[in-house]
């Protein structure tokens, strides 16, 4: 039997527009947490927090849910550097870090560690990556190469947290990626996000579902297995140097 999934794009702290994406996807917040009525599970692609305005509404609401077995979640770049500075280890509160760590600042300290140790719990009990639907899907934050599934060492955590990366930046500081989907053959279905886009990118059976809701597009969600996109557009001011473009995209 095929799983239903409705897998979200990089929702970066835009907690009004999540909301509102799950509302017209159908789901219901009567518990405090977005439930389908039919049984459709939520998946999220990573980066849940940093430079929108409400992290901690996200997280909270993230980790409820796969606490509860009630949705998907795969780590991304922002996860990671969150996870990191949880533990106390030294990492530069910059490139929206310190948006979140901001709204971490304004609570009480149980409500501080009461998110600490909700989203350590998240961070360490998700995989990499998720293959669902019988091995016909794959959640990865920043996409995957499909030599790389079935494994889940160093380099394969690089890739899919950071994308393909040259080791080079671009102007803007932002490191230099190979576009990886160009050459994907796989049959599974590839959902990933980390790099914005104005509209969400299919290439062969690959979908980066980040449009970019942080930086003033859309917070989009592609329906599994039906493929039908559901976007919301973004409160956010338009930044229009953080979306990339690509000659191939359809």
């Amino acid at each position: 039997m095929t799983q239903v999934f409705d897998v979200i794009g990089d929702i970066h702290g835009c907690f009004s527009e999540f909301k509102q994406l799950t509302l017209e996807l159908g789901y219901e917040w009567a518990t405090g947490i977005p439930i389908h009525p039919r049984g459709r599970m939520l998946a999220f692609v990573g980066d849940l927090t940093d430079r929108g305005p409400d992290s901690v509404s996200v997280i909270k609401t993230v980790c409820q849910l796969v606490s509860e077995d009630k949705a998907y979640y795969v780590p991304g770049n922002h996860c990671d550097k969150l996870y990191r500075y949880f533990l106390g280890r030294k990492v530069q509160t910059t490139h929206g870090l310190e948006t979140t760590v901001a709204e971490l600042k304004t609570l009480s300290k149980s409500e501080w560690k009461e998110i600490k140790d909700a989203f350590i719990k998240l961070y360490e009990s998700s995989p990499l990556y998720q293959t669902l639907d019988h091995d016909r899907l794959v959640i990865a934050h920043a996409g995957i190469r499909e030599d790389y599934i079935g494994r889940h060492d160093k380099r394969v955590k690089t890739f899919v947290l950071y994308g393909d990366i040259t080791g080079k930046n671009n102007a803007d500081g932002t490191p230099e990626r190979r576009d990886w989907a160009l050459h994907y053959k796989g049959d599974r279905w590839i959902i990933y996000g980390h790099t914005p886009v104005k509209e969400v990118r299919f290439l062969h059976k690959t979908a980066n579902i980040d449009t970019g809701c942080v930086f003033g597009g859309k917070l989009s969600a592609l329906r599994y297995p039906e493929m039908e996109l559901k976007s919301v557009p973004s409160t956010m001011p338009f930044v229009e140097e953080k979306f990339r473009s690509f000659p191939d995209n359809t």
